[in-house]
């Protein structure tokens, strides 16, 4: 029972932090500091990305109907007018394209080197720099389009190149963890003139792909056998995390329509400061 706490802390942690950009990964670390689960460095290794399968499901809840690219039912742009093709939706297929380009960088880097980058970066130092400096990067690049107009203001206006770029911020997520997957892809997405509802879109859409890789890459290498326990907690966290998930992707959107990311920057910068001080003082 009290693993099964455990695991539900760990889903609520992973469902707020996961969209928010004010990193999952640092703040799990911070977690697993004072909260342990009591399984093997390997379940854990394992446990803290795959957990993600259940923030996934809910931006699939939630935006079905914006990705589904399958159905004759409000097809603007169908690929054939009659036949099975009439069923396709073609905006909805190019979309899945451009988010497809974005996860390029992220999916190379992340096959090739995610043993290697973890065994790198994955450490406090790394965290709470990349805390602080994009922390900085949200409330000046904030500052500097106060005043500015989008120039792209819906989903549709993303081109492909546009959408490469914003995968590279995220390659930047990929590499330094602390950065924040969703942190990193809303400022690139700021920086070339994203809307910040469409940027915000944008990204819960690319955590699709992203994390789902993600997710089955660990769990091959873990393997498919899991204890009872394991079991329970892996699902307890993943279920935890769907339900946090919708509440925190609701709320995001809804604040970003009245408000900017200034107030995610400076709370990076003091969890990032907090971070610091607490292993190198206390721990």
């Amino acid at each position: 029972m009290i693993e099964i706490l455990k695991a539900i802390l760990f889903g609520i942690v992973e469902g707020v932090t996961e969209w928010l950009p004010v990193s999952s990964t640092g703040h799990m670390i911070l977690l697993d500091e004072f909260i342990q689960l009591n399984v093997t460095d390997e379940f854990y290794s394992m446990f803290q990305v795959v957990i993600q399968l259940g923030a996934i499901l809910a931006v699939v809840v939630i935006f079905w109907h914006d990705i589904w690219p399958f159905g004759k039912r409000n097809n603007r742009q169908p690929m054939r007018y009659s036949g099975i093709l009439s069923y396709v939706k073609m905006d909805k297929i190019i979309l899945w394209i451009k988010i497809l380009i974005a996860c390029i960088p992220a999916a190379i880097i992340g096959i090739l080197f995610d043993e290697q980058l973890e065994a790198l970066f994955y450490n406090y130092q790394t965290v709470s720099i990349a805390l602080i400096v994009f922390g900085i990067a949200f409330i000046v690049i904030e500052n500097h389009n106060k005043n500015a107009r989008p120039k792209i203001n819906s989903i549709n206006e993303i081109g492909y190149d546009t959408a490469l770029l914003i995968g590279i911020f995220q390659l930047i997520a990929a590499i330094f963890p602390g950065t924040s997957r969703s942190g990193a892809t809303i400022i690139g997405a700021l920086l070339l003139g994203v809307s910040r509802t469409v940027a915000a879109e944008f990204t819960f859409y690319l955590a699709i792909p992203v994390m789902f890789g993600a997710s089955l890459l660990k769990i091959v290498k873990f393997g498919f056998v899991f204890t009872m326990q394991e079991a329970i907690i892996l699902i307890v966290g993943m279920i935890v995390a769907f339900v946090v998930s919708i509440l925190i992707i609701q709320f995001l959107l809804s604040y970003i329509k009245k408000h900017d990311f200034k107030i995610f920057g400076w709370y990076r910068i003091v969890l990032g400061i907090i971070v610091l001080v607490y292993f190198i003082f206390i721990h």
